[in-house]
Parts: structure tokens; C-alpha cells; sequence
């Protein structure tokens, strides 16, 4: 029976899940029973879906990532390759602990880093971006650009993937690509002031 989605023939895909249209998943990939996966997303070579994962619509996961029960990443998403995403803050192995997953949200637009490592229990803001090899250890605010071993904010990030510079006298920061505004209207709340947080990215602003 012909599917919507596309499977390489050295991948697997237990049934049932969720699989959107469009959708691509590459050599040697896993994608186990009673995940979710939404539209056209692309699944790199040797990624591991986990069942209970939740994966939105248009997420690009690239070589070698392995998703944990417990995850759940919103649309828009890009994961780096190599990047590590745990599932419980204290593993033993004589000791059983499926009960105690713990949750990693990325939310909308977010990018993860090659090598980079998101500890469990961690929420990712929108359009947030982890530098790679950066280890997230606490949350993170949208728009926050976190770098270093554990991560602290190092600045912010445009939607379009550009670091912001310094406020002018409005406190208004500039995206040097796009050129949409962006605010701290509140201490370590960064938005931005042309496009609503739910909107895609205008295609006459949409650089290379």
C-alpha cells in the first residue's frame, strides 16, 4: 500500500504511529510504535524515534540524533547532527525508571546544534539557538542564544537564524538579514515586533 511519506528501503518504521505527508526518513533510521511525526519533516541517516515522541510538522533532524520517550518538538525545529536529548536526570541500570521519564519540549523554530546535549526536563523556547557542543542543563528563553559547557545566554538570536547586535536608544534590536525589529520588553523576554510569534517567515524576508 502506497504511504504519503517516504521510507528509505534500509530504514524501519513499527507500526502503528503517525507519519504526515511528505515526510522523509533516511538509511538506517527507527521509528518505533505510537510516536508521532507531523508533515513534511526530514529524518536524517541512523535517527532513532522513540514511541511516545510527539515531532510537528516541517522538522529537520539530521545524522545520528536519537529521540527519547519524553520528547516532544514543535514544528519548525532543526536538530543538529550528533545532538543528545536525555530522558532521566539519574539513570542506573539495575534500577527501572520508565515511570519517571521526564519531559524536553523545543518549541517553534528552535535550533539545536551539532554535538549539543539537552538534559531532561528542559524547555527550549521558540527560535531559540543552541551553539553546538553546548550542554543545556535549565530552561531557555525564546530567542536566547546559549553557548558554552554548562550553557549560559551569550545573546540573542533573529528568527532567521542571525545574531542580534546591540539595542539602539528604543532598545530596539535589528535582524542585519531581514531588518525585522525586534524587543526586550521585558527583562529576558525577547519579541518581535514585526511578525506575530505564530507566523511564518514572509517570503520577501526570507534570506540565504
Amino acid at each position: 500500500m502506497d504511504t504519503p511519506y517516504y521510507v528509505h528501503p534500509s530504514a524501519y518504521v513499527d507500526l502503528p504511529c503517525e507519519i504526515g505527508e511528505g515526510t522523509k526518513i533516511w538509511h538506517f533510521s527507527h521509528v518505533m510504535p505510537n510516536c508521532q511525526i507531523g508533515r513534511a519533516c526530514i529524518l536524517g541517516q541512523n535517527v532513532h524515534v522513540a514511541s511516545g515522541v510527539i515531532i510537528g510538522n516541517n522538522v529537520k533532524i539530521q545524522n545520528n540524533v536519537s529521540l527519547y520517550t519524553g520528547a516532544v518538538i514543535e514544528d519548525d525545529v532543526f536538530l543538529g547532527p550528533s545532538c543528545v536529548l536525555t530522558n532521566i536526570t539519574n539513570p542506573r541500570s539495575e534500577i527501572v525508571r520508565r515511570h519517571l521519564y521526564e519531559k524536553t519540549l523545543i518549541c517553534k523554530g528552535a535550533s539545536v546544534g551539532a554535538n549539543a546535549t539537552i538534559v531532561c526536563g528542559s524547555t527550549i523556547g521558540r527560535f531559540a539557538f543552541i551553539a553546538a557542543g553546548a550542554v543545556i542543563t535549565k530552561d531557555v528563553p525564546a530567542y536566547a542564544l546559549m553557548i558554552g559547557v554548562p550553557a549560559r545566554q551569550a545573546g540573542w538570536m533573529s528568527r532567521h537564524g542571525y545574531r542580534l547586535g546591540q539595542p539602539d536608544g528604543q532598545g530596539i534590536l535589528v535582524c542585519p538579514v531581514s531588518g525585522l525589529r525586534y524587543q526586550e520588553k521585558v527583562k529576558g523576554v525577547l519579541v518581535c515586533l514585526d511578525l506575530e510569534e505564530a507566523a511564518p517567515l514572509p517570503s520577501k524576508t526570507v534570506a540565504a
